[in-house]
């Protein structure tokens, strides 16, 4: 069984910058992908970026693309998300999920990829 538990939400103002960091616990394994994604009120989930858990492999929503980057940190075993140049509209629930299964980064924008999500963390962007 495998767990993820974000944090790093909260209140910031629009062009600020906030990171998320996402920690897994269980039976990850280098086949693993991690990804982040964020549902706005009344809207479906959206994706934003996944990486592959041993490689350098990512893929980056077009709406993100330049402003949040996804990374590894090893030493504390999370997956984090740093988002740059915040906008109201970036307000959102943000979730971490992992897949056990690396078909290719084309594909990390899936949801059906990930079988273990987090509860999410809220992040508010004020005007």
């Amino acid at each position: 069984q495998v767990h993820v538990v974000e944090s790093g939400g909260g209140l910031v103002q629009s062009g600020g910058s906030l990171r998320l960091s996402c920690a897994a616990s269980g039976r990850i394994f280098s086949g693993y992908v991690m990804g982040w994604f964020r549902q706005a009120p009344g809207k479906e989930r959206e994706f934003l970026a996944a990486r592959s858990w041993s490689t350098s492999s990512t893929t980056y929503a077009d709406s993100v693309k330049g402003r949040f980057a996804i990374s590894r940190d090893n030493a504390k075993n999370t997956v984090d998300l740093q988002m740059n140049s915040l906008k109201p509209e970036d307000t959102a629930v943000y979730y971490c999920a992992a897949g056990p299964y690396d078909s290719g980064s084309i594909y990390y924008g899936r949801e059906t990829l990930y079988d273990y999500w987090g509860q999410g963390t809220q992040v508010t962007v004020s005007s």
